[in-house]
């Protein structure tokens, strides 16, 4: 049987500083408000999440995707950074494709932002754009434009099925 998924996907970042990566994934992604709620640690130790509790802020995304950023209440767990992304097991990054890559990465630039791959988009392939960097928080950020996004994401195009 296959996964029916009934609303976009959503994604948890676990942070040290709710308000200062709220205030990044708002004003620089564009990202807009939707909730935050506070677990105690009776409900949030045995659904695994953490032992003494958290609150957890969801943004959503001009698609419908949500960013979960999630602060537990007992300090996490640092992971050593690496300089490229593959490097670590286990790693993972959030996949933005925008139409404009060069305005993105001004956007980033402007805000104090560092790139992993330098302060200019690279091109991976013919017509495939990205760039990588980090929050505030250090979690890894992909920018990917596309020349052509209808061929690479032909299912949401008006009309199809």
């Amino acid at each position: 049987m296959a996964l029916n998924m009934v609303v976009p996907l959503e994604v948890g970042i676990v942070c040290r500083d709710l308000p200062a990566l709220r205030k990044f994934y708002q004003d620089v992604l564009g990202c807009t408000f939707v909730s935050e709620i506070t677990i105690t640690g009776d409900k949030s130790a045995p659904s695994a999440m953490s032992a003494d509790g958290y609150t957890v802020v969801r943004l959503q995304t001009s698609n419908g995707e949500r960013i979960k950023l999630v602060q537990p209440n007992t300090e996490p767990v640092a992971v050593n950074q690496t300089d490229y992304v593959l490097d670590r097991l286990n790693a993972s990054y959030l996949t933005f494709i925008v139409d404009d890559i060069d305005a993105a990465i001004a956007t980033f630039l402007g805000v104090g932002v560092a790139f992993m791959t330098g302060d200019k988009k690279v091109e991976v392939r013919d017509g495939v754009y990205l760039a990588f960097c980090r929050d505030p928080e250090g979690n890894i950020l992909e920018l990917v434009e596309y020349r052509d996004v209808d061929t690479y994401r032909a299912d949401l195009k008006k009309g199809s099925n």
